[in-house]
This record gives C-alpha cells, sequence and structure tokens, in this order.
C-alpha cells in the first residue's frame, strides 16, 4: 500500500514538524530529535498544574494534536504504536512542569506504564511533584486483569486540562482525573486491521466480517462475528456494558472513528447508538470523529462516560485546540415543514388499473433485481451507484403504488416524476423526473403514449444537453421511444437492449462522470444508465404479454 510519507524512520519527526509548522505559534517542540520527541505549548503557564499524557504515535490527533489551553501542556510521542522511552517522558515532565506540579496520564499498556512510571520516578527525585493516572477503560474483556486504556482516555485529559486551566492545585486536578478514569468504559469494532505506513496490509477479515472488542494497535478483537446492520451492532455494543455505565443516569458519548471509516457511516452508527436505551441517558456527545486512531483502521469505537456536575461543566468549558470534538448538549431533533411548493400542490387522487399496475410493479421489480449488477458495471465507468439509484427509486414507487393515479395516465406520469425526483440520488433522478414531467403535460394534452414518450426524451435532450452517441441513457432511451411509436413494446425493448450494447465500444462520453474517463477505460463496458433503461423497457414489455 502507498502512503505519503519520506521514509520510515523519520515519519513520526516529519509529522511532528508539520504539526507545529502548522500551528500558528501555538506549538512548540522539545530538541533531541529522534530519541526525544515531545510537542508542547509555545506559551507555557508555568504557575499551573501541568497535564502530560503520550504514548505511541498512529492515533492523531492524540495526543500531540491536543495540546494546548484547557488540555494537555505537553504531549512525548513514541514511534508508530509503541511507547516512547524513559528520558523521552522525563524531557516532556521536566519542560512542563513548574511548582504546581504535573499531572501524567497514562494509557494502560505495558509499555507506557514502564516507561512513564519510571520517568515519573525519576522526575520526583529532581524535584517535581507528580501525580499519574493510569486509564484502563476497555470492557472487550470484563475480568482482564489490565484492561488497556482507549479512547476514553481522552475524557481523562479534557477533565484534567479543565481543572488545571482553572489553577486547581495538583491533588484536585489529579483527583479529579482518577475519578474520571473509573467513570468511563469504551468498547471498539472494525473490519479491517491498521496498516503500518511503509508495511503491506494485512488481511485478517473476510468480506462482511468485523472484530468486537479489538485495540487501539490493530490486535485481534476478543470476538469476531458477522457485521449486522448498524442499529444491530449498536444495540449488541450498548448492551455490554457494565456499570458505572450501565447505571448511570446521564452520561457522555464519545463516537470515535478510528482512521478511515467514511463520515456517512460515523453518523449512522451515532444515530443507531443513540437510538439504544444506554443512548437516550446520553447528555453530552463528542464526535463523531477521528480523535484516538488506530492508523487507517476501518473502525470505530464507543466511549461512556458516567457523568456528575463537575465532568459535565469540564467537558463543557471551552478549548482552542481545534481538533477536539466539542461537547453539544442533545437536544430533540428539529424537523420544520417542507416550504410551500415544494410537493407541487395537492396529492392527486389514487385510482387503480390492474394493467398499470402491473407495469410498474415489473419495472420497480426487475431495476431491482438489477441492482448489484448496475452496481458493478457503474463501477467500472463511474462511482459504482447506479444500480442503487435506480432501485432507490423503484422502491419509492412501489411504496407508494396504490396511493398513485394509475387510471389517469397524465397525472400518473407527474406523480411518478415527483417521486423519482425526491427518491433518485444524482442526475438520473433529475432526468427522470423531467422526462416523466413532459411526458405528463404531452399526455394531458391529447397526446398518445408513443409521442408522450417521445416529448419526454426531447426534452431530457434539450435540458440534459446530450444526444445519440454521448454515451447515457438517451442512447437506449431514444431508440426505444421511436421503435414504440412504429412497433411497440416488444419492439421498443429490443431497441433499447441494442442501443445499451452499442454504448460498450464508444470510447468517449458525452456527458457525466464517464466524461472524464480514457477511452481505454470506457471501451467493452455498456453505459449503466442505459443498460438500466434496457432493464426497464424489457419488463415493460414482458409485463405486457
Amino acid at each position: 500500500m502507498a502512503h505519503f510519507i519520506n521514509d520510515r524512520a523519520s515519519l513520526v519527526t516529519d509529522a511532528i514538524d508539520g504539526l507545529v509548522a502548522g500551528s500558528g505559534g501555538a506549538l512548540a517542540r522539545l530538541d533531541g530529535y529522534p530519541e526525544i520527541r515531545v510537542v508542547l505549548r509555545a506559551k507555557p503557564e508555568p504557575d499551573k498544574v501541568a497535564v502530560v499524557s503520550g504514548g505511541g504515535s498512529g492515533h492523531e490527533p492524540a495526543h500531540a494534536g491536543f495540546v494546548g489551553p484547557g488540555l494537555l501542556t505537553a504531549a512525548v510521542c513514541g514511534d508508530v504504536f509503541a511507547s516512547p522511552s524513559v528520558d523521552a517522558v522525563l524531557a516532556g515532565i521536566l519542560a512542563a512542569t513548574g511548582e504546581a506540579g504535573c499531572v501524567l496520564i497514562v494509557k494502560n499498556y505495558a509499555g507506557d506504564r514502564l516507561n512513564f512510571g519510571l520517568a515519573a520516578e525519576r522526575a520526583r527525585a529532581l524535584g517535581r511533584r507528580v501525580e499519574t493516572v493510569l486509564v484502563a477503560d476497555d470492557i472487550a474483556l470484563p475480568d482482564a486483569a489490565r484492561p488497556r486504556g482507549l479512547a476514553g482516555t481522552l475524557f481523562v485529559h479534557k477533565a484534567a486540562g479543565h481543572a488545571a486551566a482553572s489553577g486547581a492545585p495538583l491533588a484536585e486536578v489529579a483527583a479529579l482525573a482518577r475519578r474520571t478514569a473509573a467513570a468511563v468504559r469504551t468498547l471498539g469494532i472494525a473490519v479491517s486491521t491498521a496498516t503500518i505506513p511503509g508495511s503491506k496490509p494485512e488481511r485478517r477479515l473476510h468480506d462482511g466480517e468485523a472484530e468486537l472488542g479489538l485495540g487501539i494497535h490493530g490486535e485481534p478483537g476478543i470476538e469476531r462475528i458477522d457485521l449486522p446492520r448498524a442499529d444491530a451492532l449498536a444495540a449488541r455494543m450498548a448492551a455490554r456494558f457494565p456499570a458505572p455505565i450501565a447505571g448511570a443516569d446521564r452520561l457522555a458519548l464519545l463516537v470515535n472513528n478510528l482512521g478511515s471509516t467514511t463520515a456517512l457511516e460515523m453518523a449512522v452508527l451515532t444515530k443507531a447508538v443513540l437510538a439504544t436505551d444506554l443512548g437516550r441517558r446520553v447528555r453530552l456527545l463528542l464526535g463523531p470523529s477521528p480523535v484516538m486512531t488506530a492508523l487507517d483502521m476501518h473502525g470505530a469505537s464507543l466511549s461512556f462516560l458516567a457523568l456528575d456536575d463537575a465532568l459535565e461543566a469540564a467537558l463543557l468549558s471551552e478549548t482552542p485546540v481545534t481538533a477536539w470534538p466539542r461537547a453539544r448538549i442533545l437536544r430533540e431533533s428539529i424537523v420544520q415543514p417542507l416550504p410551500e411548493g415544494v410537493s407541487g400542490g395537492p396529492a392527486p387522487e389514487p385510482s387503480r388499473d390492474a394493467v398499470v399496475a402491473e407495469r410498474i410493479e415489473a419495472v420497480g421489480r426487475a431495476l431491482i433485481a438489477a441492482e448489484a449488477s448496475l452496481n458493478a458495471l457503474d463501477a467500472r465507468v463511474g462511482d459504482g451507484d447506479t444500480g442503487s439509484t435506480f432501485a432507490e427509486g423503484a422502491r419509492a414507487v412501489l411504496a407508494d403504488l396504490d396511493r398513485l393515479p394509475q387510471a389517469d395516465p397524465a397525472a400518473l406520469c407527474r406523480a411518478l416524476g415527483e417521486r423519482l425526483e425526491r427518491a433518485t440520488g444524482g442526475s438520473s433522478g433529475v432526468l427522470l423526473s423531467i422526462f416523466f414531467a413532459a411526458t405528463g403535460a404531452a399526455l394531458a394534452g391529447g397526446a398518445d403514449w408513443p409521442a408522450a414518450c417521445a416529448a419526454g426524451v426531447a426534452r431530457v435532450r434539450e435540458i440534459g444537453g446530450a444526444g445519440p452517441g454521448d454515451r447515457t441513457m438517451l442512447d437506449a432511451a431514444i431508440p426505444a421511444v421511436a421503435a414504440l411509436a412504429a412497433s411497440g413494446l416488444g419492439a421498443a425493448a429490443q431497441a433499447a437492449r441494442a442501443g445499451a450494447e452499442v454504448t460498450a465500444g464508444m470510447e468517449r462520453a458525452g456527458t457525466g462522470r464517464s466524461s472524464y474517463l480514457a477511452g481505454k477505460d470506457l471501451k467493452g463496458h455498456p453505459d449503466p444508465g442505459a443498460v438500466a433503461v434496457a432493464t426497464a423497457f424489457e419488463a415493460l414489455a414482458s409485463g405486457s404479454k
């Protein structure tokens, strides 16, 4: 796998230099590369308690990305997924700590415990006041003697940073940090492991599988599962959280992206988690955000914190650190009514025509059945969603079938256009809506079906700007409509299929995403929109027999 790096040896130092250079003067680093890699505030506050944390790199923006007012005073960075050395941690403590003392926040991994622990002892021997707080929020193994420190560590950073910024003494800062660490629990899920830059990826899971309870270094999960729907997954994960989370009536939730999960997936998972019994007790939401990542891992973690007034105030306090996922108090979702004019006026009176209903059902079922094959075809020349686009439109029409004016052709076309415009994404939905609107208008003016469909195609050409040979769905629709007028539906279906097949030999596209591709990438692959049109005409012809 390719990565944007210079070389593996300088990966962490290059990244730190990039972070500091882009901070606008807010951050600095200690000298001492490559053994000592410490990021700290450029303008320290020596009269306040220092909050220092760190660990292996690869979890960005944790930990160096959270250095700033109200959060960390300094972060000590190790190699990728490896603890920093004792000397590096000691350097960070000594550079950040004044007379007020230091709270050292450590994730519960053996390397971190040893290196941070020994550095704390050496700092104390040099006269520094250091309190160590261990975070062990992982619930993957309920009986684990030493649970891992995961994304819940960030709650501890914020609580300690808030207390330190408010001028609290060392004992109070440490006490709040320990109380936070005792009140937070985390569980992770992923469908892929992490790829170390400069190394080949390890494929541990089959398609459709996920690992529940894995760590942030690519360690295997405690359970390999078949990945369910997001709502079922959220319920399964939420049910695993023990006390103090299970018994709390007021919670904070951090939804953490482990690296490469898309924003759409993270939003879906967030909705699903908030809909669980546990989620309904969430008062403060942080994320969904990539805050404690595992390089490019495709996964997420949920961190719940049992709140009290002090912890809620700490999480809501402001910080200028841009990477921090600011807590929001959850409110009832606001749904506003559609403005007048969007729905196109009053809904038409439903009516029943058995033949029309049968043909609509035939087309809908055919497009839904072709979803996967059309997506696969589109993946070769586009973004892989043509099948889903047409299938979603078909599902919307079938869901409303009994509410359509089946016995009124003009009104039926207008209703189909409105539904497809709302339910079908991208340009396809708009073009289909234009076609049906123009067809309906022609029918209302006295045209028969062949002439009305020809008017619809002409309007699509006029507005969309495509024509024959431009490698679009019109390459199937134009010959189909011409054959419909001359010879009926059977001939129209054959013409549509022939037109779609001709697009496989076209080495240019006049419009759409395919117009950005080279001829060699197009040749041999028919246009998926044209194939969808052919599929629809074939279903119509079959339903007319």
